[in-house]
């Protein structure tokens, strides 16, 4: 069936339709992997939008369900150049229009990607819709600019109650803002004891499980729509050992009277390029945010910027001077590298055994 992707700015791209039909409007990103579609399709950080892939060719490889990252596929909905109908794979289970369309969610495919990609480059990131009526495209460019987002995205995707995932180390807790299953695994993996608690967890409850550490996660959206969480994290601050990623290293920035802008088309991604200032080193990490740290915003707080981006030069990662707090905007766990990056959770470990930043 024909569908059309229809942007804010009145630009249409005509295509056929993919996995669900219907319509579905979310901010239009994407994201230059060139493997890991089912993980996308299952982060939460994606969660309220539309992602396309750069790489023209998705679903090669199929579908199981040992990759997921979450219990659902969070993408509103799903943009390719050419979808693979016969996957190929030992371990595929099912192909990505199957698993889509199972799932509800629409998506779009045989556009031209590249011509996208750079239209959000030069415009930035652009409300969409996905569509199968094709009668009157015009008037959904209208409809699209009255249509505002959702701005409580963390409270969608995040855990309702607490839950274990028990081990033999230090207890840490987790603060799930949208948590990716493999950064649970990574930090098993360490042995630590570990309790998932909602994002909106208060202070007093954190404290009464008594933990060694405190985990800030992955999230989506702006962090300043989580005001909540930064009161949390500012008021745990000195208590315990922190480590942050992604949404959790916006929020610790926050929470230390820095501050966070939107960027025009995000890094999402398994090959943007980082610099660790302490050792010069440079990892290929993999991302998926649409928000930075303001570098400025840093000048006189009590901490020192660690990484950088070297596409763009924006904050990557954070240290405070005086207390064992630090953190990253990048997936140390998701191993584009392939596992380059995992010396962070030893350094999450030494913090908790009495080292510094």
């Amino acid at each position: 069936m024909k569908a059309a992707l229809v942007l804010a700015n009145g630009q249409v791209f005509l295509g056929e339709g993919l996995g669900a039909q219907g319509e579905v409007k979310g901010e239009v990103v994407f994201n230059t992997g060139m493997t890991g579609y089912q993980e996308v399709l299952t982060d939460p950080s994606y969660a309220g939008q539309i992602v396309m892939m750069t790489y023209p060719l998705v679903g090669n490889y199929g579908m199981n369900t040992e990759d997921d990252q979450s219990r659902r596929i969070q993408v509103r909905g799903f943009i390719v150049k050419e979808d693979c109908l016969t996957p190929s794979n030992w371990r595929s289970q099912a192909s990505l229009d199957e698993i889509l369309g199972k799932a509800g969610i629409i998506g779009l495919k045989g556009i031209d990607t590249r011509a996208l990609t750079r239209v959000i480059r030069v415009h930035g990131t652009l409300k969409g819709m996905i569509t199968n009526r094709l009668e009157d495209l015009d008037s959904l460019a209208d409809e699209l600019q009255a249509w505002e987002p959702d701005r409580d995205l963390v409270e969608q995707v995040c855990t309702r109650k607490s839950y274990k995932f028990p081990g033999q180390g230090p207890r840490v807790v987790v603060m799930d803002f949208g948590i990716k299953a493999n950064i649970l695994e990574s930090l098993g993996a360490k042995g630590f004891d570990l309790v998932v608690v909602p994002a909106w967890a208060a202070p007093r409850e954190i404290l009464n499980l008594n933990p060694q550490g405190l985990f800030l996660s992955n999230g989506p959206g702006d962090p300043k729509d989580v005001p909540g969480a930064v009161d949390t994290i500012r008021s745990l601050m000195g208590r315990l050992p922190i480590f942050a990623i992604c949404l959790g290293h916006q929020l610790l920035c926050l929470a230390l009277g820095g501050d966070t802008y939107k960027l025009k088309f995000g890094h999402r991604g398994s090959n943007q390029p980082v610099q660790d200032l302490n050792t010069k080193r440079v990892y290929i990490t993999s991302q998926n945010h649409g928000y930075a740290v303001s570098a400025e915003s840093l000048e006189h707080l009590p901490l020192r910027v660690s990484h950088r981006n070297l596409n763009d030069g924006t904050v990557e990662g954070l240290e405070h001077r005086e207390l064992p707090v630090f953190s990253v905007q990048y997936h140390p766990e998701a191993g584009p590298g392939p596992s380059d990056s995992l010396y962070l959770f030893d350094k999450f470990a030494e913090l908790m055994n009495g080292g510094t930043t």
